[in-house]
């Protein structure tokens, strides 16, 4: 899991970028609609890896299995 949420947060920034790229090449809507992408995206993984109150992160329920 630790290395799907690695991916997706390289992907989040390569977005990013490209969005910038697109940008000033003038693809405004293009870099829009990637910026949201990739604010959902990080959005995503601050909500796997974030502790909860209680003190774990749901990416710490998920490796404890079924009866944790």
């Amino acid at each position: 899991m630790d290395t799907v949420l690695s991916v997706v947060t390289l992907t989040a920034l390569a977005l990013v970028a490209g969005a910038i790229y697109l940008w000033r090449r003038g693809g405004r809507k293009q870099a829009g609609l990637m910026l949201v992408l990739a604010v959902v995206m990080i959005v995503n993984v601050l909500i796997w890896t974030v502790p909860s109150s209680g003190g774990t992160a749901p990416i710490d329920r998920v490796a404890e299995g079924p009866e944790g």
